[in-house]
């Protein structure tokens, strides 16, 4: 079977044009004659090598359209929709072909017999471990309508927490860049004409111009050598990195980096709190929600220190005291955690410190662009 493109007239004399699937071009013409149209042009449409392929870009979902489609769910279950008509009608609407197909499977498992948090674990390129467990605690209490909406809130805050670093890192990077290009520069083309001025004039030059010069003849002589080592150097460090040995060393030494290791452990402290606080206040186990929320964390060193806490609160400790001892939460966080268990509203006070840490980035990004600046 192939697609036919055909040109025709019909029995008013109009010209009408389309496209039929058919065996052959025999077949389109029958068809044709059969709505009283005059075949005058028949040509088999090429087939499209792209069909069926998708690439990475298109099997993605962005945290925004989770966002929507969280709230929607959630307003559509309050009303008291069906979970499977709340799934066929948001599908249906979606423009994300990736994320229309993964709700149309999840739709399928749930009307399978399967419940909605076990049909979201089996697109964990979606739906991470914190949504889909949740999920499962709301359907486990009837709240599936308010787990919802704290989850919306979640992701919401997580994205604008987010886009504050991503902010920050935009200015000093453009700067990084055109200040690079600009010395690189003068190093290869405008040095090389001052180095020929000096050398008509004779003389012995400072030893500061003389670096200058020195560095200039280096980079125009062995340019292609230091391309190489840069590239050698950035597949290297990439490989490193990509060990265990090599992310947990990396990932503690840029959380001891001056201004930028700040910035990093109060976003990861914001982090830490809002998560733990909207699973433990949706009724999760706070050990599960600590190994959760220690294999999000995005950093080893305080993956580490989260998963010590759990071990310890497994041993019957409390969760301020491995977190005070751990050397990367400040004595304030740890504090105010200690109170939250002291008086039984853990979830409240850590939603007060990702709040306030929320703040302290906003001091921290301002504090970076001064300093660059």
């Amino acid at each position: 079977m192939g697609v036919y493109v055909w040109e025709g007239k019909s029995r008013r004399g109009t010209i009408e044009k389309g496209e039929m699937e058919a065996s052959n071009e025999a077949a389109v013409r029958m068809t044709l004659r059969r709505q009283q149209i005059l075949a005058t042009k028949i040509t088999l449409k090429p087939k499209d090598i792209l069909k069926g392929i998708k690439l990475p870009w298109q099997n993605r979902v962005r945290e925004k359209e989770i966002v929507v489609f969280t709230r929607q769910f959630a307003t559509m279950i309050d009303a008291g929709l069906p979970l499977v008509q709340c799934l066929e009608i948001l599908s249906s609407q979606q423009d994300n072909p990736f994320f229309k197909e993964v709700l149309l499977k999840v739709k399928g498992d749930v009307e399978a017999g399967s419940t909605f948090a076990d049909a979201l674990r089996k697109h964990p390129s979606v739906f991470n471990d914190l949504f889909c467990n949740l999920v499962a605690a709301g359907e486990a209490g009837g709240i599936l309508d308010t787990i919802l909406n704290r989850l919306a809130v979640y992701i919401e805050k997580t994205m604008n927490l987010k886009k504050k670093v991503k902010g920050a890192m935009v200015y000093p990077g453009v700067v990084l860049c055109v200040a690079l290009l600009v010395v690189g520069s003068l190093l290869l083309f405008v040095i090389p004409v001052f180095q020929k001025m000096f050398a008509d004039m004779g003389g012995t030059l400072p030893a500061f111009t003389q670096l200058v010069i020195n560095i200039s003849e280096i980079l125009r002589s062995y340019w292609w050598a230091i391309t190489i080592f840069l590239i050698i150097f950035f597949f290297g460090f990439r490989s490193y990195y990509r060990t265990e040995k090599g992310r947990a060393k990396i990932d503690d030494y840029i959380l001891h980096l001056p201004v930028i290791g700040m910035l990093i452990r109060k976003v990861a402290i914001a982090k830490f709190t809002r998560t733990l606080s909207t699973m433990l206040s949706s009724g999760v186990p706070i050990l599960e929600g600590l190994d959760i929320v220690a294999r999000t964390s995005g950093n080893k060193t305080i993956e580490k220190a989260i998963l010590k806490t759990r071990v310890s609160i497994g041993e019957g400790k409390t969760v301020a005291e491995p977190l005070g001892t751990s050397g990367i939460f400040p004595p304030m966080v740890v504090q105010m955690i200690s109170v939250g268990e002291s008086t039984g509203a853990l979830d409240s006070m850590l939603s007060k410190i990702a709040d306030f840490y929320d703040d302290e980035v906003d001091s921290a990004v301002a504090a970076l662009t001064s300093l660059l600046e």
